[in-house]
């Protein structure tokens, strides 16, 4: 509850409020239109006091800053989830059978000539 977390973080509910107004914060709220803070509001909100008290930061680079993380956070889980799916691809492909040449990339490579090797 804002009372609760306004507490906790030693400031006034005003400025929880105004965080919410300005679409840094989103609680959620009771069926009563309680405001209800959960503990990725509160690690956000831990953010956002860091950045304003020991950086300085005003309420517009937090939002810019706020959606950079975000956008960053999105970009590394489509990072993981393509080198699973990756790892998958290449731990399906066939094995070579003995004898038989070891492919050892999942794409082909050309292999060019050097001019400087060969004194072309």
């Amino acid at each position: 509850m804002i009372s609760a977390v306004s507490e906790k973080y030693g400031i006034h509910p005003q400025t929880l409020r105004l965080y919410e107004r300005e679409g840094l914060l989103r609680p959620s709220r009771s069926d009563g239109n309680t405001r209800l803070y959960t503990d990725e509001d509160l690690d956000r909100l831990e953010v956002i006091l860091s950045l304003t008290r020991d950086l300085g930061v005003n309420l517009a680079g937090v939002e810019i800053i706020l959606n950079m993380r975000e956008k960053m956070a999105e970009m590394q889980r489509q990072m993981e989830t393509f080198v699973r799916e990756l790892n998958t691809q290449f731990a399906q492909r066939p094995k070579p059978q003995e004898g038989q040449p070891q492919k050892t990339s999942l794409i082909p490579v050309l292999h060019i000539r050097s001019t400087r090797a060969t004194g072309d």
